[in-house]
C-alpha cells in the first residue's frame, strides 16, 4: 500500500496544484468586476439639485465653465479633458468644515502626485472675497501643487449654477444669491459624469474615494 502511494505521490501533487489553478481561474471569471455607479439628478438628494433638473434620469454631465485659478489663469473644461478629477466647494475664510476638507484635498494631492490622470478642482462660493490674490495666498499656505490642483473664482452665478446644476453639491437658500455648500467631494470621470460623492471631512470616506479612483481608472 505504501509503495502504491509513493509511486503516485508526484502525480497527486501535480493534480492538487492544477486543481488549485483551475479553481482560482474559475473564481476570477465568475467574480463580478466592481463598477462605480453613474449618478443622475433624480438619484441624488433633491435638496442638492436645482429644481429645473430634478427629473433628469440619464446623460447628466458637468456643464462647461470658464473660471480663474489662483495664478490668474482661465480654467475651462478643456483643462480637465480626458482626466478623472475630484471637485469641491469651499471658501478661504471658512472656519468650520473647509479647513478639514482642504487638508483632505492636500492628502489626496500627495497620494496621487505622480498620477497624471487625476486632477483636483476647488470652487470658492464667496468669489467677492476670494480674489485671485486671496486664492494664491491660500494655495501657498496649504501647499497646493499648481499643476495638480486649481482653486477657482469667477462669476458668482456661474459658480452657484455649477454647484446646483452640475455637481449637485450645494443646498439652496431663500436668498437666490446665496447657497450652502456641502462637505461633498465629487468624483468626475473622463466623460464628465459624476461617479461618487464623499464626505470631505471624514478620513474613511477619503480612503474610499482613493480606492474608487483605482476602480474608475480600470474602467476608463
Amino acid at each position: 500500500m505504501l509503495q502504491f502511494f509513493a509511486k503516485y505521490k508526484y502525480f497527486a501533487i501535480v493534480l492538487l496544484i492544477l486543481s488549485g489553478i483551475i479553481i482560482s481561474v474559475i473564481y476570477t471569471i465568475l467574480k463580478p468586476v466592481r463598477v462605480l455607479p453613474i449618478f443622475e439628478p433624480n438619484s441624488v438628494n433633491a435638496e442638492l439639485v436645482d429644481s429645473t433638473i430634478r427629473y433628469v434620469k440619464k446623460y447628466h454631465t458637468i456643464g462647461d465653465f470658464e473660471l480663474t485659478n489662483q495664478n490668474g489663469k482661465t480654467i475651462t473644461q478643456a483643462d480637465y479633458k480626458d482626466k478623472i478629477y475630484v471637485a469641491d466647494f469651499f471658501f478661504t475664510t471658512c472656519q468650520t468644515i473647509c479647513p478639514v476638507m482642504t487638508d483632505h484635498m492636500v492628502e489626496i494631492q500627495e497620494k496621487l502626485k505622480k498620477d497624471n490622470e487625476v486632477l483636483l478642482l476647488s470652487h470658492t462660493v464667496t468669489p467677492e472675497i476670494d480674489t485671485v490674490a486671496q486664492l494664491k495666498r491660500y494655495a501657498q499656505k496649504k501647499g497646493v501643487n499648481d499643476a495638480k490642483w486649481n482653486l477657482v473664482t469667477g462669476d458668482k452665478k456661474e459658480i452657484y449654477n455649477l454647484a446646483r446644476k452640475s455637481y449637485l453639491a450645494a443646498k439652496e437658500t431663500e436668498n437666490p444669491y446665496d447657497l450652502v455648500h456641502t462637505e461633498n467631494f465629487v468624483l468626475v470621470d473622463k466623460k464628465k459624469r459624476i461617479r461618487g460623492f464623499y464626505d470631505g471631512t471624514d478620513s474613511e470616506s477619503i480612503d474610499q474615494l482613493l480606492e474608487d479612483i483605482k476602480v474608475l481608472k480600470k474602467e476608463e
